[in-house]
């Protein structure tokens, strides 16, 4: 058998012609089951990487008044009723006679100076700014007398 030379560029050729074959032929079957992009399409990027929640800060309402002080009751379950009726931040609990006696103890001047001024972790006035200083004492009164 006599062997033939295939020269360098006969093999180049046969080479880019087996690729030309293989793109044409593989390309068209890797694209099957893909469908077309479309553009402008409805799945739109932005809305699938927005957050899940926003948050926004804002400066409450004050609570509307019609000029007249509130009474003890009406100021407790609005501003005092947050903090004293779980005990968070280490409030005596409403109606917790035990917890209460030492602090009723020391009069009603000193609780209400407490709740004007602020103790502990309960800031001034309860954290309503709004608050007059007979509505701090009706407030005062009246969680006594539920801790009585």
């Amino acid at each position: 058998m006599a062997q033939q030379q295939y020269s360098s560029r006969a093999i180049l050729m046969i080479t880019i012609v087996i690729a030309i074959i293989l793109i044409v032929v593989i390309w068209p079957l890797s694209m099957i089951g893909k469908g077309s992009v479309k553009a402008g399409g409805g799945d739109d990027a932005d809305a699938r990487i927005q957050p899940v929640a926003k948050l926004e800060l804002a400066k409450a309402a004050p609570a509307k008044s019609d000029g007249k002080p509130r009474d003890g009751a009406t100021v407790y379950n609005s501003v005092c009723m947050a903090c004293h009726a779980s005990g968070a931040a280490g409030a005596p609990k409403a109606g917790d006679k035990a917890a209460w006696a030492p602090r009723i103890a020391t009069g009603m001047p000193a609780l209400i100076k407490s709740v004007t001024n602020g103790k502990n972790a309960m800031p001034a006035k309860g954290g309503a700014a709004d608050l007059t200083d007979a509505e701090i004492k009706a407030a005062v009164e009246h969680l006594v007398g539920l801790s009585k």
